[in-house]
């Protein structure tokens, strides 16, 4: 694999500390999120412990991770300048602050707090959805990537305001006053959360990723396939959040087959690339292999039973029992793959890309542990079957904590293998990268207040 896939303008992004500091803070909130699914399943914590488990992996891990990444890439992809950096910084600390609070206030069934602690994510999110609008080149300039990334923000500006709503309802009755169910609510919420905000977000993404990473192009039938999803997707999603929202199964019904058509389409993209791959095999590729079996199961789950029930609560995200299947197996996966070349790229390209030519460099794929890669790999894969088969098929106890276990061991190994690469070979140490201040750079000076040491002009 080439140090740095061609057509990308790594002279336009932000600071390294920017996006890492963003991935860092994110693997924290893995680590927990993973450790209240393993308390929720066995019951060792009181509270509201599932609502908490949920939004530490989706809106700590994963959300973190996708602002972390639009930082990053779409300068690069889009060949533009950052708007602003400061509210790159600013977004992390509101979302991830926000966040612990709101964790906290579901374990210690703290209502009050609930609503604080959801306004200063909604700031965040917020801050994070104007900036990176105002990066994006103009609409007429769009291509697909962009397309899905503009409307995953306008999916985030929607969920994160029926999230505060909600948050605000627990002490206030503010949804019943209006005339709306509050479970309608939970449910359109979720559905633009997950299908809105992350999965547009990861469909675009794998359009880039999946062909600049196989080292293919889009043929004829993928063509086909990516341009009915880009049409079907986010326009089923809108009619599954309404149709949940106004309470009208038919709407909801409609959006949902849709959304399963969609995926479908992009697992059949995704496999093709796979196959048709020009490159050694990379603990990235072996994930999105991971990723186009679990869309796979997952509609072949959830089709039926949103054509039985598209409104039930036990099947916002997936057919009863197999949640996991998206929420772990597709976009866990997605992120585990993914972060296994954009830590590194990131790091590779300030620590390494001027010294080429000039003495011997690694590749990007060098940077990290293979041996720890195969670890991880085949710790979450076992994790991921244990819990699914455990939650799915009502197996024993035991079952759901040796899964649960196995993703813990997985998450951990994970964590490590990209800490290491932060600790062996980025010009900052990992206090630095979290912006303490002082000078945390090895052997390097910072050259001015507040610039990063590894920008060149």
């Amino acid at each position: 694999m080439s140090a740095i896939p061609s057509g990308l303008e790594t002279d336009k992004q932000p600071p390294m500390t920017l996006p890492l500091r963003h991935f860092v803070v994110a693997l924290a909130f893995l680590l927990a999120g993973v450790g209240l699914g393993v308390a929720s399943a066995v019951g060792w914590l009181s509270g509201l412990v599932r609502l908490a488990h949920l939004h530490a992996l989706l809106a700590g891990w994963i959300c973190l991770t996708i602002m972390g990444a639009m930082t990053q890439f779409v300068p690069v992809w889009s060949a533009v300048s950052l708007h602003s950096r400061r509210l790159a910084a600013v977004q992390l600390w509101l979302v991830a602050g926000g966040l612990v609070g709101f964790v906290a206030a579901l374990l210690a069934l703290d209502l009050t707090l609930l609503a604080v602690a959801g306004g200063v994510m909604l700031v965040g999110f917020w801050l994070f959805v104007y900036n990176i609008l105002r990066t994006l080149p103009s609409l007429r300039e769009f291509d697909v990537t962009e397309a899905h990334f503009a409307l995953a923000l306008g999916f985030f500006l929607a969920a994160t305001t029926l999230g505060l709503l909600l948050a605000v309802d627990f002490t206030t009755g503010i949804l019943y006053e209006w005339g709306l169910n509050r479970m309608a609510v939970v449910g359109a919420h979720a559905t633009l959360a997950v299908f809105g905000a992350v999965m547009t977000t990861v469909v675009g993404a794998l359009y880039q990723l999946g062909t600049m990473f196989t080292q293919t192009e889009l043929g004829r039938v993928d063509t086909l396939l990516q341009r009915g999803e880009s049409v079907a997707y986010p326009l089923g999603v809108v009619a599954l959040a309404g149709g949940r929202l106004l309470e009208h199964p038919a709407l909801a019904r409609l959006g949902g087959l849709a959304i399963v058509g969609s995926l479908l389409a992009v697992a059949v993209v995704i496999a093709r690339k796979l196959l048709e791959s020009q490159v050694d095999w990379t603990p990235m590729l072996s994930r999105y292999a991971v990723v186009a079996l679990a869309i796979v199961a997952w509609a072949g789950l959830t089709a039926p039973a949103w054509l039985a029930d598209p409104l039930a609560l036990d099947r916002l995200l997936a057919a009863p029992g197999a949640i996991h299947l998206l929420a772990f197996g597709v976009i866990g996966f997605v992120v585990f793959g993914t972060l296994y070349h954009v830590v590194p790229f990131i790091i590779w390209v300030h620590r390494y890309s001027d010294l080429l030519g000039y003495e011997p460099v690694p590749m990007i794929d060098d940077l990290y542990s293979d041996r720890l890669a195969v670890v991880d790999f085949g710790c979450l894969l076992g994790g991921l079957g244990g819990v699914f088969a455990g939650v799915y098929f009502g197996g024993p106890t035991i079952l759901l904590v040796a899964g649960g276990t196995l993703a813990i061991i997985g998450a951990a190994v994970f964590t490590a293998n990209m800490l290491l690469v932060i600790r062996r070979h980025s010009p900052h140490t990992l206090v630095g990268i979290l912006g303490v201040p002082g000078d945390h750079t090895r052997g390097e000076t910072d050259p001015s207040p507040g610039v990063d040491p590894t920008e060149r002009e």
